[in-house]
């Protein structure tokens, strides 16, 4: 649970902005959208290695 405390004659929108901040640097929402589907192992596994496969290709085409 975050907890903000408010000081006394702070501005409501700068307090909501710290809630903001606070709140994505937790993760709860990406936790939170990626457990709402279940993706097997080998799944993920073969996700990981197409992306390192295309970053690697990305890092030659640079050279």
């Amino acid at each position: 649970m975050i907890i903000m405390p408010v000081k006394e004659g702070e501005n409501i929108e700068r307090a909501l902005k710290k809630f903001k901040r606070k709140y994505e640097k937790t993760g709860v929402l990406k936790e939170l959208r990626r457990r709402q589907y279940f993706t097997k192992p080998s799944v993920e596994k073969r996700e990981a290695m197409l992306h390192a496969i295309y970053v690697e290709h990305m890092d030659k085409g640079e050279e």
